[in-house]
């Protein structure tokens, strides 16, 4: 059983999305704000283990917890029967709006941050024919004002998001597209 933030492992992480999630879609999506999440506990100087491990398990109920009724919440019980750290459960449970949780550490701010934006870079990704290997930011905020594409995407958390993190949305943007871009094939993103 963990007890401590240092003894969380990515690979335990892994394994307990992957027996709760068994969609493609929702594992790419874990893998992307995994990415970005990652990218910036280098930054930050944040916990990397710690930091991809909470990526990894942010939705990782939402299949059997679909509802804002749920999900999040209904999955902590779950995290901690398992063993997982406070302050990553807390992390998990900080970036759904719906709790109006306080974002009052690095790492959930950027779990935050990075959640929608991964997702709707990823969307960017699907429609270009080189995927996200010369994706801007300017791209990228161009379709972040078309309301109908990527249309589940909540456009004010990635504005919030950035603001939260401290970093200008352009600067954002393009740290999670470096971040994504190593992983884009196993995102299912066309390479060059």
């Amino acid at each position: 059983m963990l007890v401590s933030p240092m003894d969380v492992t990515r690979e335990q992480a892994w394994e307990t999305l992957t027996r709760y999630t068994q969609s493609e879609a929702l594992r790419r999506h874990a893998l992307a704000v995994e990415a970005a999440v990652g990218w910036y506990a280098q930054v930050f100087g944040g916990n990397e283990e710690l930091w991809r491990a909470t990526a990894l398990l942010h939705d990782f109920d939402y299949e059997i917890h679909p509802t804002l009724d749920k999900h999040p919440q209904d999955g902590a019980p779950i995290l901690r029967e398992e063993g997982y750290p406070e302050e990553l459960i807390e992390s998990v449970l900080s970036h759904a709006e719906h709790l109006e949780l306080p974002r009052d550490t690095e790492l959930k701010k950027t779990l935050f941050a990075c959640d929608e934006l991964a997702g709707f870079i990823h969307a960017c990704g699907l429609v270009r024919p080189d995927g996200i290997e010369t994706l801007e930011p300017k791209s990228v905020r161009k379709k972040l004002k078309q309301p109908s594409f990527a249309a589940g995407v909540h456009r004010d958390e990635v504005y919030r998001g950035a603001e939260e993190l401290g970093v200008a949305l352009d600067d954002h943007i393009r740290n999670v597209v470096t971040a994504m871009r190593p992983i884009a094939g196993e995102l299912g993103l066309r390479t060059a």
